[in-house]
């Protein structure tokens, strides 16, 4: 499953919409794509959503899409 990560990159800042950043991981489940962010990286997490087949292709036309891999 590809799962879509809106983020801030400052957890100490109060989150702004206009400072979400996305990120677009592989996983098998919700819990395990949780634990891949906090062990990797000192993101604020506002939301995680699984993508369907029909919006991960929609996400994928957008030029800067890209698949982040953490080291296992």
């Amino acid at each position: 499953m590809i799962f879509k990560i809106i983020y801030q990159e400052n957890p100490k800042e109060p989150p702004l919409r206009e400072k979400s950043k996305v990120l677009y991981v592989e996983g098998t489940d919700m819990i395990t794509v949780r634990k891949q962010l906090r062990e990797n990286t000192p993101y604020l997490v506002e939301y995680i959503q699984v993508l369907d087949e029909a919006h991960l292709a929609y996400e994928q036309q957008d030029p800067d899409f890209k698949l982040t891999e953490f080291s296992h």
